[in-house]
């Protein structure tokens, strides 16, 4: 067992895609936006690298599992407003894709 859930990999990968949304993506949306949108953004990237943190914390393997299906969603979810943010021109394909990728890695790491 890691000895912190920051040495596991799927936190790591997690926590690089939510500071890639910070960083790459929250800037460019619209004032308009700042309830809706970044916040649905902000929170369900949050909560991927949080329910991975909880799970590891709760140091049973079935609770240990819901936690990660829970993470798995979050990170369903940041696809599915990144979506968004592209289809309304916040974004650009390049981020897009970026996020696609990263999306992917994740959910193979948590699925493990």
């Amino acid at each position: 067992m890691a000895e912190n859930f920051e040495n596991l990999q799927c936190w790591q990968v997690c926590n690089e895609l939510k500071t890639y949304i910070k960083e790459k993506i929250l800037p460019s949306l619209p004032k308009s936006e700042r309830f809706e949108l970044y916040s649905q953004l902000l929170r369900a990237s949050r909560s991927a690298t949080a329910n991975i943190a909880e799970g590891w914390g709760r140091y049973h393997y079935k609770e240990n599992i819901k936690f990660l299906l829970n993470a798995r969603g979050s990170i369903a979810e940041i696809l599915d407003h990144t979506l968004e943010a592209k289809a309304w021109d916040y974004i650009s394909d390049e981020i897009l894709q970026n996020v696609r990728h990263q999306t992917e890695s994740c959910i193979k790491l948590i699925n493990g």
